[in-house]
């Protein structure tokens, strides 16, 4: 695994070994932080990160739920990303922005009130595979629904990217790797299909998209409204509803996605065979034009700008489908 060199902390480029936090930080007692995934591509025009502004704008969204004020603007976040992908001799990787309450080492404060810990902010940069493994896009990935209910928006609020809601998230990976499959799938507090332990999902069925709404204690995945868009793009209908855990069981096809997973399709859950049990056409079509996208070989739906360049040369880039 290739790894970038520096790291972006708090304006500055520093050395990827000088990247470190106090044993006594907020964040390390209490898990106050809130981070993003992002992805930059190498594609037919050079490398380009991916729903960047989204992303950003994203993780700004949840350091303001917490409360987290970071004197960085998303402008400043978005231009720091693609500084550290300059200087990181890396033309694909995989980005973990990250904003947390540290500890003020001349006057600390601890306990679980953490407005007195000042607020850090971090980039990294490293090269990062398919998330849930290579043969994943194609073959698929075995389930199961975890015995662990997602945490409920009035607990922890979903719409934020935080630290500490992957504690849930860790409870539903470890016992599904554990049981011998690759991923969880968790259900909400009423007993509905919620998402993965890192992954939104999405059904197949007669020719439909069906997704949980985001209602359901979900993160609203960039990925997930990447998807939605492709698909309503090529005339397939999306609904979002309620999804009952059976309903995994008879779908024609099911699928993950996530900035780490992408587009990876299911072929069973608790050991029930889904569809065919490999990719279905569907997934495989919404791979396709997903993939293309990404890799700047036709453009996002409705125009959308989907990519920014890393070393953009201030021209427009105009991408025409193939």
């Amino acid at each position: 695994m290739k790894i970038s060199p520096k790291v972006w902390r708090n304006g500055e480029l520093i050395d990827w070994n000088d990247a470190r936090v106090h044993v006594m930080s907020h964040v390390v007692h209490y898990g106050s932080s809130v981070f993003e995934g992002i992805r930059c591509y190498n594609t037919s025009q050079g490398s380009a990160v991916f729903r960047l502004t989204e992303h950003m704008q994203r993780l700004v969204n949840s350091a303001k739920i917490y409360r987290m004020d970071s004197p960085f603007s998303l402008e400043q976040f978005c231009e720091a990303t693609l500084e550290l992908i300059r200087q990181s001799g890396l033309d694909e990787c995989y980005l973990r922005p990250v904003i947390f309450r540290g500890l003020d080492e001349e006057n600390p404060a601890f306990g679980v009130y953490p407005l007195n810990n000042p607020v850090e902010s971090y980039i990294a940069a490293w090269e990062w595979g398919k998330y849930l493994g290579e043969e994943a896009i194609e073959g698929g990935i075995d389930a199961c629904v975890s015995s662990w209910t997602r945490i409920t928006s009035n607990s922890l609020p979903a719409m934020a990217k935080a630290g500490a809601n992957y504690m849930n998230s860790q409870l539903i990976k470890m016992e599904a790797r554990l049981g011998g499959f690759a991923e969880g799938i968790a259900l909400d507090d009423r007993g509905y299909v919620s998402e993965g332990s890192g992954e939104n999902i999405f059904l197949v069925n007669n020719g439909k998209l069906v997704t949980p709404p985001l209602g359901a204690a979900i993160l609203p995945g960039i990925t997930r409204d990447s998807v939605i868009h492709i698909a309503r793009e090529m005339g397939i209908e999306v609904i979002e509803t309620t999804v009952q855990r059976s309903a995994l069981y008879i779908a024609d096809e099911l699928f993950f996605t996530g900035t780490a997973a992408e587009i990876s399709p299911i072929r069973s859950v608790d050991r029930i065979t889904v569809g065919s049990g490999k990719r279905g056409e569907m997934t495989k079509r919404l791979q396709d034009e997903f993939f293309k996208i990404i890799l700047a070989e036709r453009p996002a739906p409705n125009g959308a700008d989907w990519l920014t360049f890393v070393n953009d040369t201030g021209e427009k880039q105009t991408v025409t489908a193939i």
